[in-house]
């Protein structure tokens, strides 16, 4: 990805622990690099195929100027995701954010807090076995759209399947959607649980019947082993209810443990399977 870096913009704010840095404010220097393809603006020589770094400049001294956070970490944070949520071109960000005049009682040049964000690729699992399936699927896909840090939502078709693992139960619809989040792994996890509270979940039995279940499949490439939360999904390549629709909409996804593609996941389960999936 290419870069556009912008080195030491002058900014007096108002940021702070103590009181009279919040009252008086002092100076601080901002550096950015934004990962931006500039293929198309360089070819044809078109700033709006690109990202104004002019307009990033002053975007960064007005937030940083009408904001106030005791924490240089928390500046750092705030604005990294405003200018990802602004600059839709922008893929990833860095911020430097250095406050030379640090009042710490000791001689320094100064103190700076260095982040970098950017916008991750997840894969989720859809299902809902109650009550209007289809309209519940639609509630959770509209939370997640209602969702400022989620971008880009991609969904398959939805289909209907027999329930896995506890099989006296009512029927699934099982779908997948793709987006992009600002969201860590664990803060995706809290509000997909918020996002099925608000349709009426119930966890009271494990594999049970469920209004909604949105489940983390990939996000980006990594792996994930927490007690919470674990991805890869750890059953992923027995459920043709999960391989199914995730094929028609990342096919050539490459699965981050097992190496192999979803349409080769999926290809593999009807081999084993005779051709039954659902």
């Amino acid at each position: 990805m290419d870069k556009i870096r912008i080195e030491d913009l002058e900014i007096f704010a108002n940021h702070g622990v103590f009181p009279e840095e919040n009252r008086l404010g002092q100076k601080f220097l901002v550096s950015m690099e934004l990962s931006v393809n500039t293929r198309a603006a360089g070819m044809e020589d078109d700033l709006a195929r690109s990202v104004d770094y002019g307009e990033v400049c002053h975007f960064t001294s007005e937030f940083l100027r009408s904001h106030t956070y005791r924490l240089i970490e928390a500046a750092a944070e705030h604005l990294a995701r405003e200018l990802l949520l602004r600059y839709m071109p922008v893929h990833e960000v860095k911020i430097s954010l250095k406050k030379p005049w640090a009042p710490i009682g000791l001689p320094l040049h100064g103190v700076s807090v260095d982040i970098k964000r950017r916008w991750h690729k997840v894969y989720l699992a859809l299902g809902s076995n109650m009550g209007d399936k289809e309209g519940y699927i639609r509630q959770g896909i509209d939370g997640l759209s209602a969702l400022p840090e989620c971008r880009g939502i991609k969904v398959s078709k939805l289909i209907k399947t027999k329930p896995y693992g506890v099989t006296d139960q009512d029927d699934f619809l099982n779908g997948c959607l793709e987006m992009e989040t600002l969201y860590t792994p664990e803060e995706l996890l809290d509000k997909l649980h918020e996002v099925e509270a608000a349709a009426e979940r119930k966890r009271e039995r494990r594999w049970g019947p469920r209004t909604l279940d949105l489940d983390i499949l990939f996000y980006d490439r990594d792996i994930v082993q927490t007690p919470e939360l674990v991805i890869p999904h750890i059953d992923m390549a027995n459920r043709g209810f999960v391989l199914e629709p995730l094929a028609e909409i990342a096919p050539y996804f490459v699965h981050p443990v097992c190496n192999k593609t979803i349409r080769q996941m999926l290809l593999e389960l009807l081999e084993r399977t005779g051709g039954e999936t659902l």
